[in-house]
């Protein structure tokens, strides 16, 4: 039995070479819901539908998000027609007095759907319009889940890391703005002061998340701070952590980050932007996989490979370490 924590690309890539060494039935994925925004009434969940799009074998493998061969007209005609009225366009928070009302679900993280400043596919749409109404109709978001990876015939068991809302939020010196405004309106050009899980203190895990903890964790080379750190500040999962086996692949090669901004993330949490600074950023793990080309030591067990990620057989090589740290520390 294992358990993946999944946020951003780094994780859903070391999950094509999962079924390698772990069967399906005794996987379950615990995604992260920080990510999460309200968009233009629309709730989205980029890494639960990563993970859904993946599984049910539609996800677009260029970009690591959104349905593969997706059409854009509904985006496309929001643009145009937000340009012929003279509307702004770019992220446009609600009101503060709109960001915690109605949908509880989504506070802290509405945006309005004037010249969507995310690109949307139109397929993909459609299961936003299904999740959304969903929980409207009062199931949880681990309901709708459950049933959304159902239909994609997924067989692994995906859980969001909580039904309660937490939003990443990123405080830079251009204002505070939310990770998904910061990282796709702007590209992650500006400084980064800190980062604020907001709601995470008074949230609660989601049903089946603690208890799934209980098993082998590991935890892919994703961002540390915004696609894994939302699931370490939810009350009960750290304590979990440091009671299981934890595996942590390194997102770096020595100072050097595969893709997305974690190294500005990690300076502005205090940890080195490299692989020594996943000791800060994971105290609980028990072991570490690294590149072979990586000459950072640990005071707990290292395996190192090739930790570069284009394709299931890389995939499934990282799986191979991580399989037998299990071994070494277990």
């Amino acid at each position: 039995m294992v358990t993946f924590l999944s946020g951003g690309t780094g994780t859903p890539k070391l999950l094509d070479g999962a079924g390698r060494a772990f069967s399906p039935e005794d996987t379950t994925i615990v995604a992260n819901t920080g990510d999460d925004i309200e968009l233009g009434g629309l709730f989205v969940c980029p890494d639960i539908d990563t993970v859904l799009f993946q599984g049910g074998g539609i996800l677009d493998r260029e970009t690591w998000w959104g349905i593969d061969g997706d059409t854009h007209r509904t985006n496309e005609a929001l643009v145009d027609l937000a340009n012929a009225a003279g509307l702004p366009t770019g992220p446009q928070y609600l009101p503060d007095s709109k960001q915690t009302a109605g949908r509880e679900l989504a506070n802290w993280r509405r945006f309005s759907g004037i010249a969507e400043f995310m690109t949307i596919g139109d397929r993909d749409r459609a299961v936003h319009i299904t999740r959304t109404s969903l929980i409207d109709q009062g199931q949880s978001l681990s309901e709708v889940t459950d049933r959304l990876a159902e239909t994609f015939g997924l067989s692994i068991d995906i859980l969001p890391m909580s039904n309660d809302p937490v939003a990443s939020l990123v405080h830079t010196d251009d204002g505070t703005m939310h990770f998904q405004e910061y990282w796709v309106a702007h590209r992650g050009e500006p400084t980064v002061e800190t980062v604020e899980f907001r709601g995470s203190s008074t949230a609660e895990p989601a049903p089946g998340v603690l208890e799934a903890l209980e098993q082998t964790v590991v935890i892919g080379p994703s961002n540390p701070v915004t696609s894994i750190g939302p699931m370490l500040a939810l009350p009960g999962v750290a304590e979990a952590l440091s009671k299981t086996t934890v595996i942590a692949v390194s997102p770096f090669i020595g100072d050097d980050v595969f893709s997305g901004p974690a190294d500005d993330l990690m300076r502005a949490v205090n940890a080195e932007p490299s692989t020594k600074g996943l000791a800060t950023a994971y105290p609980f793990a028990d072991a570490f996989i690294t590149d072979t080309d990586d000459d950072t030591e640990f005071d707990r067990p290292t395996i190192q490979t090739d930790i570069t990620i284009d394709g299931p057989d890389d995939a499934a090589r990282v799986i191979a370490a991580v399989d037998a740290a299990i071994d070494l520390v277990s």
